[in-house]
This record gives C-alpha cells, structure tokens and sequence, in this order.
C-alpha cells in the first residue's frame, strides 16, 4: 500500500473518531440526544451556515462518488455515501479516496 493510501486511510479513521468524540460529548452533556445535537446545529446563523455547507458537500461528494463508480465499476468506493451522512464529511471524502485509491478489482479497461 502506498504512503498515501495510508494517508487517506488515516485521515478517514481520524475523520470518523474526532467529530464522533464532540458529537456523543454534547449529547451526554446535554441529555437531548440526536434530536438536540441537530437542534444545535441550527441555533444561529454561523452554525446554520456552517451545517448547509457541510451538506452542499456532502452532497457534491455524494454525487461525485457515484458517477465515478458507475464509471469505473468500483461498487466499495459506495461505501463513502453512507459514511459522509451518518459520520460526516471529514470521513466520507478520505475513505473515498483511500478506496478508489486501490486496485481497481472487476474493470478490464477504463479506456
């Protein structure tokens, strides 16, 4: 595996753990749960402008993932899209590009 397949694959577990750890965090202090933490998300403008750009990204990587699938016939990299929206983006986007990253298992040619 190369360094920066290693890279993405850090950057993915680094991306899936630290927004997690603030997430469970707010949500114990609080004792709100989900629908608190997304309550939150919307209290003012600077958090409700930061929570659409989250999800413009969401879905332009969302959409980026699976034209490229199709594309290049790598059904794993499918696996980003749920990780984008149950985790969030910080995840989604280096687990992608660990994925297609790899070998590419099942193309013959991409030409």
């Amino acid at each position: 595996m190369t360094p920066l397949r290693w890279l993405y694959l850090a950057l993915a577990i680094w991306g899936a753990i630290h927004p997690m750890y603030y997430f469970i965090s707010y949500m114990q202090a609080t004792g709100t749960g989900l629908s608190g933490l997304i309550d939150a998300w919307y209290v003012n403008d600077s958090t409700t402008g930061l929570t659409w750009d989250l999800t413009i990204a969401a879905i332009a990587l969302t959409v980026f993932v699976v034209s490229e699938t199709v594309m290049r016939r790598n059904w794993i990299g499918l696996i980003a899209v749920p990780a984008t929206f149950c985790i969030g983006v910080s995840c989604g986007l280096p687990l992608y590009l660990f994925l297609r990253a790899g070998p590419i298992r099942g193309a013959k040619d991409l030409e």
